[in-house]
């Protein structure tokens, strides 16, 4: 009986040179592994990053936050005693991070009414923009202590059409310096003839 040496000595080492194959693939495929998990959560910060910096600016675009005084009065006029029908403008402020196109205005409250002209305007953050409005004023009750309440049709910069409502002070207003020597005249002429 003869025992060939040479034949076991080839079969463990073609078996042990299986082993370290394996191990390098098994290696191999677990530096992938790792390299696809950090790739991964690199992307998805990224699109974090990138949804909630776009959400931001939507949010940004979509935010309207104004401020809106009488600026001036213009020319007035009459057609029943102690009611002025007068040209203003409105100025309005906008507050807010992004530009706004105010597409109408109109207020209502004790003895007045106000309405825009139909013309838009583009209103830039920090900006003012000069409303064309015409007003309608009792004189007896228009310039009392509540506030004229005023709608603004605003267009974001998203295109989106917003209602944003903002209260205004009639009382020692240019809208009041306009209007008061036409007041003062009607009131006088009330206590000469009780004319109305």
């Amino acid at each position: 009986m003869s025992i060939d040496l040479d034949d076991h000595n080839h079969q463990s080492a073609s078996g042990g040179a299986i082993v370290p194959d394996r191990l390098w693939v098994r290696r191999k495929m677990s530096i992938w592994l790792v390299a696809a998990l950090v790739v991964g959560v690199v992307l998805g910060g990224f699109g974090v990053s990138v949804l909630r910096d776009s959400r931001e600016e939507r949010e940004r675009n979509a935010s309207v936050s104004l401020v809106a005084f009488p600026a001036s009065a213009g020319s007035l006029g009459s057609d029943i005693p102690g009611v002025l029908q007068m040209d203003g403008q409105l100025a309005v402020v906008n507050a807010g991070p992004a530009p706004i196109t105010v597409r109408s205005t109109t207020g209502q409250g004790p003895g007045a009414l106000v309405r825009d002209t139909g013309k838009s305007r583009v209103v830039r953050p920090g900006g003012t923009g000069w409303i064309d409005v015409k007003l309608r004023l009792e004189c007896a009750t228009a310039f009392g202590s509540e506030p004229l309440s005023m709608r603004f049709s605003i267009e974001t910069a998203d295109r989106q059409i917003r209602e944003v409502g903002y209260p205004i002070a009639l009382m020692g207003s240019e809208w009041q310096s306009g209007a008061e020597p036409a007041c003062a005249h009607y009131r006088e002429m009330e206590k000469r003839g009780g004319q109305r």
